[in-house]
């Protein structure tokens, strides 16, 4: 009698434990699951790895990750779709073929000879002095006898290793190029198409570019920068065979009349997996872009991706980011080269079209920016949005409400959220679906893919650190700066220039003295049931169109008007759009008057689309902090309401290409939608 009264009194910690740590345990069979497929999926990777390290290297399966994928997806499924763009479709074996193509074109650029050993240890290993050679092995050239090495646009032969940049839309010819540098041994910068003048110029140093390969479409708009760019030396090819300024040849002509036949294994396999391979710029607060190192590894890693997102083999991706971006190229086009799926390639987004397109090739997963996903929902009804075969829709940025709007819309089918960025070393996945959240803080999770929430302080910008001089971690529901431990599995290797670019990415003495974490530059929050939900972005960058926005470079392209005195640049919340819309607050420099016409001309040749102000702030001067810092929170919460402010505002008129009064009216029209920024 006495052991049944005491059994209630030895179950109740046991049911406290339980309800206590319910809000985790209720989750924990699919963050076990999601724990497995992403163990199982290393183990793939690295299996695929150890076997390219072992095979032939004269072979085209004993090169770099994208060169053995390409070859062993043409010779497992030559005949499967891989490429579907307007009305063209490529298969693996098509895709195999003219990357080899554009390969060879490259090697002979090289001047490679093609014998014994080559002269050269593959990609990234070879440095800029290595010595040129005269000629290509029939093996390479393809024809009965070695052709010279191109000449006449007074560049020297690429060395092996060296940085070709790509300055192209999304299109078949992207990635042939892409491949085809991947697998000549040579790295690949990605230079996002917008950019023109100082900042496109700026990224060709930056990253050491001793070639550049753009579409025939933008020459016209290049024209002013075509003197600079050769005075750096560069080789410079277009990508078509419209009529060309001097000096400029056409690369795909050049690649067309080479051979299809595999190219060896050993050009591009990397001494080392930590070995930089591509450059993906993108915009830090130190103001122009930075080009941000990416490893074999982490191309490796991105082969995983859609394995990780729960695609397959026989799914048809439906891909309309840029591939300059690190979403577009390395998670979209990796990523479906890891399943040996099927991706449908668009060179720019279309909401009215996009449903067409899915009923067409069959589209059955979505690659999205949260961006997208409200341009969707805002469209009318059509009939092409019902009988879809689209099940999941993978990215990140999406809101809440419109996420709740699009599946409600188009569902039943599957959002995955993820978070990461190109030159981190963290990424989330929201796996359960739940709404708003980016990821998962489980215990389970955090041992396949670490990463820490510390307690920040936004006044001074720096982590809180207690009396041991050590990082303090959030509490649940306490927003906290998102970290992730920098080791050999989970590398950071920082942006091509000085170690400047890459300071205060890295946080030592984190949570015991010595060790080093890479400070993601984000703040997140984690609720009492583990589910990690974004908060903002420290400093003062923030994110419109799915791109990152530092205000400093917005500022300098605005303070070389000679009538503008001072410039404070932030971002500011518009009502049904993601991110934060550039805004702009002026001070005049007496005794001039505001030039619109002037001012909108500067932005829109100096700066991105996305970079470009939405909103102007007329003042008399500009409020500063006590240690006379730029007041940017306070300015962002005041917003661009006429109504509110007495000072003179305006907003960007993208479709009649000018700044207008912003009245009472044109404000109403932006909340209700019917003005587009």
């Amino acid at each position: 009698m006495a052991a049944l009264l005491l059994l209630p009194l030895l179950l109740l910690p046991l049911l406290l434990l339980k309800l206590r740590l319910w809000p985790q345990l209720r989750w924990l069979a699919a963050d076990l699951a999601f724990s497995v497929r992403a163990l199982r999926c290393k183990r793939a990777l690295r299996a695929r790895a150890l076997a390219a390290a072992a095979a032939d290297p004269e072979g085209p399966e004993g090169g770099c990750s994208l060169a053995w994928r390409l070859a062993q997806l043409a010779r497992q499924r030559p005949a499967h779709t891989f490429l579907i763009h307007g009305a063209q479709r490529f298969s693996y074996a098509e895709a195999e073929r003219q990357s080899n193509r554009a390969a060879r074109a490259f090697l002979r650029a090289r001047g490679w000879d093609g014998g014994p050993g080559g002269g050269d240890s593959g990609a990234g290993g070879a440095g800029e002095g290595e010595r040129a050679v005269h000629g290509v092995r029939d093996s390479v050239a393809g024809s009965g006898a070695a052709r010279p090495v191109r000449e006449g646009d007074g560049a020297a032969p690429l060395a092996p290793g060296a940085i070709v940049a790509l300055l192209l839309p999304a299109c078949p010819e992207f990635l042939w190029l892409w491949f085809g540098l991947a697998k000549a041994g040579l790295r690949v910068a990605f230079v996002p198409t917008a950019l023109r003048r100082g900042p496109l110029l700026h990224c060709l140093r930056s990253c050491g570019a001793r070639a550049l390969v753009l579409a025939p479409e933008f020459l016209e708009s290049l024209e002013p920068d075509l003197p600079a760019l050769r005075a750096m030396g560069l080789h410079l090819w277009a990508a078509g065979s419209e009529t060309h300024p001097a000096g400029i040849t056409d690369f795909l002509a050049e690649a067309s009349a080479e051979v299809d036949g595999p190219v060896p294994g050993y050009l591009s396999a990397p001494q080392n997996i930590m070995d930089t391979c591509l450059y993906i710029f993108t915009s830090g607060t130190t103001g122009l872009p930075k080009a941000a190192r990416i490893s074999h590894l982490k191309v490796l890693q991105c082969q995983g991706f859609y394995q990780l997102c729960g695609a397959h083999q026989e799914d048809v991706i439906y891909l309309a980011l840029p591939l300059y971006h690190m979403s577009g190229s390395l998670l979209g086009i990796v990523g479906c080269l890891g399943i040996g799926a099927t991706v449908v390639l668009k060179s720019k987004f279309s909401a009215g079209q996009f449903w067409e397109d899915c009923q067409q090739h069959g589209v059955t997963v979505f690659q999205y920016i949260g961006e997208l996903c409200r341009y969707l929902v805002n469209q009318p009804p059509s009939k092409a949005e019902h009988g879809h075969k689209v099940r999941l829709v993978v990215g990140s940025g999406l809101r809440p409400d419109t996420w709740e709007r699009f599946v409600r819309r188009f569902g039943p089918l599957q959002v995955l959220e993820t978070y990461g960025l190109t030159e981190g070393n963290v990424a989330t996945f929201n796996y359960t679906g739940q709404r708003g959240a980016v990821g998962r803080a489980s215990w389970l999770y955090k041992h396949v893919f670490p990463f820490s929430l510390i307690r920040y302080d936004v006044t001074t910008g720096e982590p809180i650190r207690n009396t041991q001089g050590l990082c303090v971690a959030t509490s649940p529901g306490e927003p906290g700066l998102l970290v992730a431990p920098v080791n050999q599995q989970s590398p950071f290797l920082g942006y091509a220039g000085g170690p400047e670019l890459a300071r205060g990415k890295l946080l030592k003495d984190v949570f015991q003295p010595g060790d080093v974490f890479f400070n993601t530059g984000d703040l997140l929050v984690c609720d009492d049931q583990g589910f990690l939900r974004f908060h903002d972005r420290t400093g003062d960058t923030f994110r419109w169109k799915g791109e990152n926005v530092a205000t400093t470079e917005v500022a300098e392209a605005l303070e070389a008007l000679d009538f503008l005195q001072e410039v404070n640049v932030y971002g500011v919340t518009v009502p049904g759009h993601e991110g934060r819309a550039g805004m702009a607050a002026l001070v005049l420099r007496p005794p001039h008057s505001l030039d619109l016409v002037q001012l909108y001309v500067r932005v829109s040749e100096n700066l991105p689309p996305y970079a470009r102000p939405r909103f102007l702030r007329l003042q008399e001067s500009l409020a500063t902090t006590e240690t006379f810092k730029q007041q940017k929170v306070r300015m962002a919460k005041e917003g661009f309401d006429p109504s509110a402010l007495s000072d003179p505002l305006y907003i960007l008129d993208q479709a009649g290409g000018a700044y207008l009064p912003l009245t009472p009216a044109r404000y109403s029209a932006l909340l209700a939608g019917d003005l587009r920024i």
